[in-house]
């Protein structure tokens, strides 16, 4: 189904909403969880790809031979590699979609092969779906590129108190998507978990039992980025959402200090833990130049939101965004020249020149990817446009579409055309 947005100029007062807890901490948790079933989560994610991976671990657990099959979903297919390969016992065949199997995973399965794991490629080298044999894994060091994707090395890091000895891990060249390597450190020792670093040398050690406590996932940063962004093109507006924290440890947070230069107030109240994001004014930059290396997935709420305020803007460290549902890149690059926007991409950045209108009554495709249906949302703030597949932002957010409606915003499932 597609939806129409309609513009709507204002939203409703003072509304709080719950957006439920991260998917990127939670389906860490997950993998913990299977390890230390005495942890237990409170705000988890109701997103497809969390929904997937617990149906897998369980699976995994009743059926020593089986196939599973994630979808779309990217965190399970690097988090089971690594998960998977060392169950002793194991025969699983790990897939995905056409569009995941077109996703290189090669500098994982290498780093899981260097430590004695038993996988082989079915299909083309480098990309899944893969045949896991899982076997007791005594090695305790291991080096690993992190320049690709910041999954691969979390997937190390979420095994490695699992091993008998723990597990040294040395990451070769540039670290990419740094906060979610940190998210990734931080869980762990909030578990109580050792965890030294040392740059690029990280050693975590092995533990054989958690203690018994509940484990609050914050809520969604990443979620959150397109109430920002909505509220950047609304003159005016306030929203308040549970279960956020001043201190968080998800590399979206930056969110709050980026868009204050929108004219967005992030506030926190502590006791209540909760957010509320005001629409103040501003004098908007003349260009908008980020880097966003350590959060990319924001990129594309950044540029619509510039987009829909006729800010230029240049956004590098985007390289992983060629990799994700789909090349987000060039996807939105494509998007904006239907509502009139001029931009250029490269492999790692997206440029963009200012535009004084905006073409309305536009249809958005989203190419089965998530933040595409949710990044141009927003823009119902200034123009009429059509959101194609509109349920595709299951992946991450069920509830979006709902809760943009619970603010006022006029949103209308319409038949797509055969």
């Amino acid at each position: 189904m597609n939806i129409s947005l309609t513009q709507t100029e204002n939203i409703h007062a003072d509304v709080l909403l719950k957006i439920s807890g991260s998917k990127s901490e939670t389906n860490r948790l997950l993998i913990l969880q299977a390890f230390y079933p005495d942890l237990s989560l409170k705000n988890a994610s109701d997103s497809d790809d969390s929904v997937i991976l617990r149906k897998a671990i369980d699976q995994l657990k009743k059926n020593k031979k089986t196939v599973i099959d994630v979808g779309h979903a990217g965190t399970a297919m690097r988090f089971l590699t690594a998960y998977c390969a060392i169950q002793e016992g194991l025969d699983v065949v790990l897939q995905g979609s056409e569009r995941m199997n077109n996703r290189p995973i090669g500098a994982l399965v290498e780093a899981l092969q260097e430590m004695g794991a038993t996988i082989t490629y079915l299909n083309k080298e480098g990309f899944p779906p893969l045949h896991i044999q899982g076997s007791k894994i005594n090695q305790n060091k291991v080096k690993i590129s992190a320049s690709q994707s910041s999954q691969f090395v979390t997937a190390l890091l979420l095994i490695a108190p699992a091993l008998p000895q723990g597990l040294q891990i040395e990451l070769s060249d540039t670290i990419t998507s740094e906060s979610y390597l940190e998210l990734s450190l931080n869980i762990l020792q909030r578990l109580g978990i050792e965890v030294e670093r040392n740059q690029n040398h990280i050693y975590v050690a092995p533990k054989s039992k958690l203690a018994p406590i509940p484990y609050t996932v914050e809520s969604d940063w990443s979620s959150l980025s397109y109430y920002y962004g909505l509220l950047a093109l609304l003159p005016n507006g306030k929203i308040r959402f549970k279960y956020y924290s001043a201190k968080s440890f998800q590399g979206d947070s930056v969110l709050k200090d980026i868009y204050l230069q929108f004219g967005v107030l992030t506030e926190f109240d502590s006791e209540q833990y909760q957010v509320t994001l005001t629409r103040v004014p501003t004098n908007y930059p003349d260009l908008i130049k980020l880097n966003l290396i350590r959060t990319p997935d924001i990129g594309q709420t950044i540029a619509v939101t510039c987009a829909g305020l006729g800010i230029p803007c240049v956004l590098e460290g985007l390289h992983t965004l060629k990799y994700k549902e789909t090349d987000r890149l060039v996807a939105l690059k494509t998007e904006l020249e239907k509502l009139g926007v001029t931009s250029s991409v490269s492999d790692t950045t997206f440029t963009m020149q200012a535009t004084n209108k905006l073409r309305a009554d536009v249809a958005i495709a989203t190419y089965q990817d998530h933040r595409m249906a949710m990044s141009f949302a927003p823009l119902a703030a200034k123009i009429n446009l059509i959101i194609e597949d509109a349920s595709v932002v299951s992946k991450s957010y069920p509830e979006f579409w709902n809760h943009f409606q619970a603010l006022g915003v006029k949103c209308k499932f319409v038949s797509q055309k055969s």
